[in-house]
């Protein structure tokens, strides 16, 4: 019986193997020239990013004796939050591959036993899930060997290291997926889940803050000022977190304590053989059961119903119509529209609930700058964070609107025919998305956006300059990913996850990315603060807005085009 499980897991592997390979020969095929863009990129990252952190640890290693301190603890902390990371990364993907997966139905149909089927979607969510993650730290850990003269086998000993680590919170993050599953219809689960979400997102907001460096503390010992410093960092030190064994184990390889290396990765690799066998043996009737469970309940989601009707079989028209109708100049069928998106993002808690991750993080983060704002005396510093913070909050746009925005058109799957002969049309139902999109996340942003530059302390002239400047961003981002969802659609997919880590999301993001250095090089090259040259500043705008143009309109248009010969 275990030989026929482990044989129907090899076919499986073998055949999506295969069929990712012809894919990816197909894409090049197809256009070798953005084929050739995405893996300029790639290595252009790699270099560009290992050149950082390598000239960066560089730097801090020249401090006697504080260069070694800080550096142990800025990767104990990255580890530790990379962990976070990935788990919620693995908790999201893991639910809609499990329970919102054609191809698992599919499969649960078929004369595989459920263990097989579950030790696939998890290998398969593992995969997606943490390839982004190896791909960020590569060129640090490679970076930090050098730095620190490691021999030539702590690179391969590493790359295993991390491999073992990914597995932890890949098994973790199934088994909250499960449990979330099978009991999301609960009301009671319900509102402890956002309670949860709110009480975690107010302790990050307003317990981890930085202590601010004053008079007395700056007289004290620079190992005891460090250390006070840093005092909320020292969770990461906990010994019974993976990224402490992780982290640990990197460090004193490369230092050369090979006994106590060896002792944490033993450690790591004893936890991930004991998880990965319980999660390869003992999930799988629980997966089923919470399959089922999903399977049979209506809406599959969050039944809070204040984006629908009481009754959501009644022909009474429910809050957000009443709320749409508010709006004046909108069309009949332009309003219905957008409350069926509206209703089919919420319905989907994988895709709100990585939006509120997304953004709630990033507002963590803005809500502390009032923390140590009062160090920046300096208008050159003040400008650089706020350059600093409008590059995050671009950066994080870019994330959502790859992730979320692109997929739109492709979720429309083969009922697009179906809008296609409703007479508003194919091209006005891609306008109505491009709008609706651009209108919730400008909100967002933009409320971001000016919530930094206050707290920073900034004239409303500048709170002005930055709030125009992420509109324009949030308009170009937006038109970029409606454009290439149209120009590279996969409507026989029903998972975002997997729309997504296709070749135009990956183009999405690299063309969103170097849209958003290209801009921020603009904006500080013509002044930002930090000189006054007019005349510049002048030609720096001037391009920023015709660059922000052309990566808004141009796929706009091309998609619009696209879409006279499209067929579903």
């Amino acid at each position: 019986m275990t030989q026929f499980k482990t044989s129907h897991l090899l076919l499986l592997l073998r055949v999506n193997a295969r069929h990712s390979w012809r894919r990816l020969l197909s894409v090049r095929k197809q256009s070798r020239l953005l084929t050739g863009i995405i893996s300029a990129f790639m290595v252009g990252y790699l270099v560009l990013a290992f050149e950082l952190f390598y000239h960066g640890l560089q730097f801090i290693a020249k401090f006697p004796g504080l260069g070694a301190v800080l550096t142990e603890r800025l990767l104990f902390t990255l580890f530790a939050f990379l962990f976070v990371l990935l788990l919620l990364s693995n908790l999201i993907i893991s639910y809609t591959n499990l329970f919102r997966n054609r191809e698992t139905a599919f499969l649960l149909s078929l004369p595989v036993s459920n263990q097989t089927i579950f030790n696939w979607k998890f290998i398969e969510s593992s995969i997606l899930a943490s390839w982004a993650f190896l791909f960020l730290i590569a060129p640090l850990l490679v970076a930090f060997g050098l730095v620190r003269g490691a021999p030539w086998h702590f690179y391969p000993v590493t790359a295993l290291l991390t491999g073992l680590f990914i597995i932890l919170p890949s098994v973790f993050g199934s088994a909250l997926a499960i449990g979330i599953g099978r009991h999301l219809d609960r009301k009671s689960f319900q509102i402890l889940l956002l309670l949860f979400a709110v009480v975690l997102l107010a302790f990050v907001a307003f317990w981890w803050k930085t202590n601010p460096a004053d008079n007395d503390l700056l007289d004290k010992r620079t190992l005891e000022a460090l250390d006070r410093l840093l005092a909320k960092t020292r969770f990461t030190l906990f010994p019974f977190l993976p990224s402490y064994w992780l982290s640990s184990a990197v460090m004193q390889w490369a230092e050369g304590i090979l006994n106590n290396a060896v002792f944490f990765a033993a450690v790591l690799l004893s936890n991930t053989l004991f998880f990965g066998s319980v999660a390869f043996t003992r999930f799988g009737n629980l997966f089923y059961d919470t399959a089922s469970a999903v399977q049979s309940r209506a809406g599959g989601g969050f039944k809070f119903n204040f984006l629908w009707a009481t009754d959501r079989g009644s022909a009474t028209p429910g809050r957000l119509e009443w709320l749409f109708e508010k709006i004046p100049l909108l069309a009949a069928d332009t309003r219905a529209l957008a409350v069926k998106d509206l209703r089919m993002f919420w319905r989907d808690t994988t895709q709100w609930g990585q939006s509120v991750m997304f953004f709630g993080l990033l507002g963590a983060y803005i809500i502390n700058l009032r923390n140590f704002t009062q160090q920046l005396t300096s208008p050159f510093w003040i400008h650089a964070v706020a350059f600093l913070n409008l590059g995050a909050c671009a950066f994080n746009l870019a994330s959502v609107t790859t992730r979320f925005v692109f997929p739109q058109f492709s979720l429309e799957g083969r009922r697009m025919w179906i809008v296609g002969m409703a007479p508003m049309g194919l091209a006005r139902v891609v306008r109505v998305k491009y709008w609706l999109a651009s209108a919730l996340s400008l909100a967002v942003t933009l409320m971001l956006v000016t919530l930094s530059c206050h707290l920073l302390k900034m004239p409303w002239s500048d709170v002005g300059f930055f709030g125009a400047v992420i509109t324009v961003m949030t308009f170009a981002l937006n038109g970029l990913a409606v454009g290439l969802g149209v120009l590279y659609p996969n409507v026989n997919e029903t998972n975002p996850n997997k729309i997504v880590s296709g070749f135009g999301g990956t183009l999405c993001f690299v063309l969103s990315s170097i849209y958003i250095i290209g801009s921020l090089a603009l904006l500080v090259v013509g002044g930002g603060g930090f000189h006054p040259h007019v005349g510049l500043a002048f030609l720096c705008i001037a391009g920023f807005v015709l660059l922000s143009f052309m990566i808004g309109w141009l796929p706009m248009k091309w998609g619009l085009k696209h879409l006279k010969n499209f067929e579903a």
